[in-house]
């Protein structure tokens, strides 16, 4: 190992959690204002993962009064305190920079468009149908259909 790699996984952190594209999260960050040291709080969906190794970056987007705004972070930044998964997302891209151009509610909900492994995203009438009643497929069931 040279030393470079030697530096790099001295300063690799071990106890951030896994999440990927989708996920919401809450990033508690070490912010410093004059002399003080307070923590902020972050929360917002993440929308890119990239880089490799120990030079990965995660960027997480939340609306704030109306406005979008993004944040950039290396996952190994001694400014992260800890970063909490707060919900779990099922989107089918890599990068989710489409959510930039949406704005009101659909800016931040994929989990409810795209569907959930809960919910598949299933939309409609609740009212089971024949087939899931008796068994049969329509035409083959004798019953004359209850009015409604």
């Amino acid at each position: 190992m040279n030393l470079i790699d030697i530096i790099e996984q001295e300063q690799t952190r071990k106890d951030i959690v896994s999440f990927s594209p989708g996920d919401t999260v809450r990033v508690h960050v070490k912010v410093v204002e004059g002399g003080r040291e307070r923590i902020q709080v972050f929360e917002g969906l993440v929308i890119a993962v990239g880089g490799h190794e120990g030079e990965k970056t995660f960027t997480v987007r939340k609306i704030s009064s109306g406005v979008g705004v993004e944040r950039i972070w290396p996952i190994d930044s001694p400014f992260i305190q800890k970063i909490e998964v707060v919900g779990k997302g099922d989107v089918k891209r890599a990068k989710l920079y489409y959510l930039r151009n949406r704005t009101g509610r659909l800016a931040l909900k994929v989990k409810t468009r795209f569907g959930t492994k809960e919910t598949h995203g299933t939309t409609g009438s609740t009212k089971p149908t024949d087939k899931e009643t008796t068994g049969k497929s329509g035409g083959e069931s004798s019953e004359t259909p209850a009015s409604e």
